[in-house]
């Protein structure tokens, strides 16, 4: 990366380096804990009052997160932008991320109270670029909803990311498709459904919703969108995004992914979270997901 610029962490005021997704816009912001809630078994949201991040992060991008004054574990951990919180004048004021408890620092953060100091570096990754379409389709498994919260928003026009804003309303309808192993591990349904979502839970043992796989739920909502625009955005277990991609591309429907590849570094220097992305010549290389992606045309990923 010769002849580029040194980050300009939040104070901007520097060039940016020649590809968009590198992480020349992030900045380290430490950061209040304002509510830590329980929204299903092991499975937290944590609101935390990093504004510099906030104002400028987009559906889909994520932040990497450590717990202040901890060295166990010592790198931290990513985690996708939930939602953006906003004061009454329309300023970003916090930012929520969800996470599970598995492993020393979500069991970490399941301890903080509020009041307790976290560290967060971003905006990074590059996010779901805004597409018009007639109806967007989310097809979420396990964890792996917590980007559609700001991205089905934004969709509708019910709220705008980033800076400067962007513009939303690019679907008429947000259909989301969520897959769980049981009842009780199912997150965040006030807040889809609140936010104007026509939800689809389907569960593996038949506990909430549909008895089956969440490409079930695909295939009908795809079944009803014959002739409509349609754009589907997929996250969860890799097994999973990958069925939802060769269903998408024998039907001609264009989808993305958003790789949950575990992160090291964030900022694509340790090259632990490359994943085989396949090249206008025909052939794959591997792509960063942290700065390359997490977002990627499921057509081209080499599952």
């Amino acid at each position: 990366m010769s002849g580029t610029t040194e980050p300009s962490g939040c104070d901007g005021g520097h060039a940016t380096l020649h590809a968009a997704y590198y992480a020349d816009q992030a900045c380290f912001a430490p950061a209040t804990v304002l509510e830590n809630e329980q929204l299903a078994r092991g499975t937290y949201r944590m609101r935390v009052n990093a504004a510099a991040i906030a104002e400028r992060i987009v559906p889909g991008q994520f932040v990497m997160v450590r717990v202040a004054g901890q060295a166990d574990p010592m790198l931290g951990r990513a985690f996708a932008l939930y939602d953006v919180v906003r004061d009454d004048a329309g300023q970003a004021v916090a930012l929520d991320f969800v996470y599970v408890v598995h492993g020393k620092l979500t069991t970490a953060l399941a301890a903080c109270a509020a009041g307790r100091t976290v560290e967060l570096w971003g905006p990074l990754g590059n996010g779901f670029d805004p597409i018009q379409c007639d109806r967007r389709i989310l097809v979420a498994g396990g964890i792996g909803y917590t980007p559609f919260l700001a991205a089905g928003k934004e969709s509708l026009g019910a709220a705008r990311y980033g800076a400067p804003l962007r513009d939303g309303g690019q679907a008429a309808e947000v259909v989301m498709c969520y897959g769980v192993r049981t009842a009780d591990l199912l997150a965040g349904e006030p807040a889809f459904r609140g936010a104007g979502f026509d939800l689809r839970v389907a569960s593996d043992d038949g506990s909430v919703g549909h008895h089956g796989l969440v490409t079930d739920l695909l295939e009908a909502a795809l079944d009803e969108s014959a002739d409509r625009r349609v754009q589907v955005d997929c996250c969860g277990p890799e097994p999973m995004m990958e069925a939802v991609a060769k269903l998408c591309l024998q039907r001609g429907t264009p989808c993305r992914v958003s790789l949950e590849t575990p992160m090291a570094c964030g900022i694509g220097i340790c090259f632990s979270c490359v994943a085989k992305v396949r090249q206008p010549e025909g052939d794959w290389d591997y792509k960063r997901t942290c700065v390359e992606g997490p977002v990627f045309d499921a057509a081209k990923i080499e599952w």
